[in-house]
């Protein structure tokens, strides 16, 4: 009886599994407690990646977005020489706790991106060196020994728009294209400062025509039936904000009030930096690392990462076999196999016939040839013997002629006239 009712438990689950009511507490609610403490305990690694135009305040940015100095300040004449030789690919990582949480933060930096004169490729070794970074952990996937994986991809990209106040440039469109099916692209308008509240609302209604236009995917926070009104409601309005306009500033100044803040002082007044009235730093911090980061880095390995790596086996000639991974029924798994077997039999009957078949038109046409060999053999020496009999004949009948000619024996008949004449004087 105990067979009996496993049996139908799995049927039952293999059909579709139905809803039950449990009558008492069990405890796998406290799941992800569990996660939590072991997350908590490993630490999360983070990997952003920046880039824009030497000037920008990249290094400021990310400076201020982690409250911490990752990045050293880099005066006019070491970026000077930095940039001479085109774009550059530099790396630093940082650890960072929050509250006991650890963070592994490694940020990458682009220096020389857009410096150039000529900046057709400027966005050739910044995508070259995130696919460099997926092909790592694909190799480190396929490895015998995979309890020690070192994840550095790129989790996401902060794109720095120049604040022209128009309109995405050439190289803007160019880079976006090229990066946007490899990693979370955040665009991000450096220095808002410098544009006006109105024109920040018009620039931003430009880049985005622009980012449509072009169908260039962007990363932008999403809402599900799980979350909760308060999250939807945050995540439209970070939405709503991108791209990110924003200021970034590693002192603090003295408002007017003499509240000290964060902030750049103007002879007008000040910019606060955390203050979502003057720019929208808060909300790119939120969404990037208070309630977007583990959303960024599942996008990266689900998303992107797997996109990537099918395309690379692809290319490399895996093909994968969906057989393996389907339920089936036994009696259509058979009913199938005798199909494949009778077409495979039909099949080889086909095609031992057609070789058959050739075999004997090769035979026929063999002793056709024989026969057309032996045929004009026999026409040769037919045409030889033939001349053969004419030449005899031709010659018997000369022969023939010569014996019963008359005048072939005169001069025997006369020389005894002769001998007579010539007893006569004696």
């Amino acid at each position: 009886m105990t067979k009996m009712r496993t049996g139908t438990s799995m049927q039952t689950a293999g059909a579709g599994a139905s809803k039950k009511k449990m009558n008492g507490y069990v405890g796998f609610s406290n799941y992800p407690n569990q996660v939590h403490r072991r997350s908590v305990k490993r630490g999360f690694n983070f990997t952003l990646m920046v880039v824009g135009e030497s000037g920008l305040g990249k290094t400021t940015l990310v400076n201020t977005l982690f409250e911490s100095r990752v990045y050293a300040q880099k005066d006019e004449e070491t970026r000077t020489e930095r940039t001479s030789d085109g774009v550059e690919i530099t790396s630093v990582s940082a650890d960072i706790q929050e509250n006991g949480v650890k963070l592994r933060l490694s940020v990458v930096d682009t220096p020389g991106f857009g410096d150039s004169v000529n900046n057709e490729e400027a966005w050739r070794p910044i995508l070259e060196n995130i696919e460099s970074r997926f092909d790592a952990y694909l190799a480190q996937e396929n490895r015998v020994n995979r309890s020690k994986i070192v994840d550095n991809r790129v989790n996401a990209l902060l794109y720095l728009i120049k604040p022209t106040g128009h309109s995405l440039r050439a190289i803007d469109i160019e880079f976006m294209k090229h990066l946007h099916t490899r990693v979370n692209l955040i665009p991000v308008i450096a220095r808002a400062d410098t544009l006006t509240p109105r024109e920040v609302e018009q620039f931003k209604a430009r880049v985005l025509a622009d980012i449509n236009f072009h169908g260039i995917h962007i990363f932008k926070p999403v809402s599900d039936q799980f979350d909760d009104p308060e999250t939807i409601a945050d995540n439209k309005t970070v939405a709503s904000k991108i791209p990110f306009a924003v200021v970034g500033s590693e002192r603090f100044v003295d408002r007017a009030d003499g509240m000290r803040v964060r902030g750049r002082q103007y002879p007008w007044g000040v910019i606060e930096v955390e203050n979502e009235d003057h720019n929208d730093f808060v909300a790119l911090r939120q969404m990037l690392l208070r309630t977007h980061m583990e959303e960024l880095r599942d996008e990266t390995d689900v998303a992107l990462y797997e996109s990537y790596r099918t395309q690379k086996l692809l290319a490399l000639g895996h093909v994968q076999d969906n057989s393996v991974f389907r339920e089936f029924n036994p009696r259509q798994q058979q009913e199938e196999e005798e199909r494949l077997h009778t077409a495979k039999m039909h099949k080889l009957e086909t095609e031992m016939a057609a070789v058959f078949k050739q075999k004997v038109q090769e035979k026929e046409a063999k002793l056709k040839q024989s026969e057309e060999e032996l045929h004009s053999r026999h026409q040769q020496m037919k045409t030889v013997l033939e001349k053969q009999r004419r030449e005899l004949e031709e010659r018997r009948a000369r022969l023939g002629q010569h014996d019963y000619n008359p005048n072939a024996y005169e001069p025997a008949q006369r020389m005894p006239s002769k001998d007579k004449k010539k007893n006569r004087f004696f």
